[in-house]
């Protein structure tokens, strides 16, 4: 059982989680994506990695997770909401990382499917189908693709993180921030180009430092940290599910501060995407019957 600071810690991180949708919403605003991914993971790394010992770890899986969870993940993500992805929708559609997370373990670690996750994966693929035939045209569809790609990249690093064993997860994060730092610079330049990057720095304003230092420190730091600090003093089976929280914020929010409205069939999209993630955390719980004695 959570105590009440730890529970009220719990809701604090899923909260700030989903509100980060929305600045990253108001980030690539002013950023090109690219950019603004580099200098959220410049952030996380520095000057923390002065400050947290390096996680005894592979170097190769190191680099694997930093290069999956920034480069790839969070490069899509914003790339997907710069093209128009509704951010309260990325929100949900990037927890399916859950089900990709499933289906990499039992290629590459051996783990074995339950009839629940393959159930929640298959309602949960249907929902993406549905929210996909609303958004049939191409300019729609990609960032779509884009948040399901990035969701795979994160389910990489998952695996990533599965592999490095038992380990100091903020250490974990900390210097896998410093991995993908390089590489998103290099290919803002090569992609979104140096007029960009020199327009974004022209008219940088105390509101574009605030959303960069949120998303550096304030969601990476300071969420994982605080993530890490629970799931060190309870079972993970207890603190996982709160994450379900996250798109109920995301949603919340870019309604209340973007003022996003999905359509009726994306709604129905979402809650069959939902009802899967939670047949993924519960299913197995809901329909075991209890031991008779």
């Amino acid at each position: 059982m959570l105590s009440l600071r730890d529970l009220l810690l719990a809701l604090l991180v899923v909260l700030v989680w989903g509100l980060n949708f929305v600045f990253i919403k108001w980030g690539v605003e002013e950023v090109p994506p690219l950019l603004l991914t580099g200098l959220r993971y410049l952030c996380a790394a520095l000057p923390m990695v002065f400050f947290v010992r390096r996680p005894q770890v592979k170097t190769g899986t190191l680099v694997i997770y930093g290069l999956a969870i920034g480069l790839a993940q969070f490069g899509l993500l914003f790339s997907a909401i710069k093209l128009g992805m509704p951010a309260g929708l990325a929100s949900l559609i990037i927890q399916t990382q859950a089900f990709f997370t499933i289906a990499l373990a039992m290629l590459f670690l051996g783990e074995k499917l339950g009839r629940m996750q393959a159930l929640g994966a298959l309602v949960a693929i249907a929902g993406i189908g549905v929210i996909a035939t609303e958004r049939f045209e191409i300019t729609a569809l990609v960032p779509l693709l884009m948040v399901v790609l990035a969701a795979l990249f994160w389910g990489v690093a998952n695996i990533a993180s599965k592999k490095a064993g038992q380990i100091d997860m903020l250490s974990f994060v900390v210097w896998g921030s410093l991995v993908p730092i390089m590489p998103l610079l290099a290919l803002s330049l090569l992609v979104e180009g140096p007029a960009a990057i020199s327009a974004a720095f022209v008219a940088i304003s105390p509101r574009t430092v605030g959303i960069v230092l949120f998303n550096g420190y304030v969601a990476t730091i300071i969420g994982f940290g605080l993530w890490s600090y629970l799931l060190k003093r309870y079972p993970a089976g207890l603190i996982a599910p709160f994450s379900l929280l996250v798109p109920v914020f995301g949603i919340g929010f870019a309604y209340l501060l973007l003022r996003e409205v999905i359509t009726m069939i994306e709604v129905v999209g979402s809650i069959l995407v939902f009802a899967g993630l939670l047949l993924n955390v519960f299913g197995a719980r809901l329909f075991t019957r209890p031991r008779t004695i």
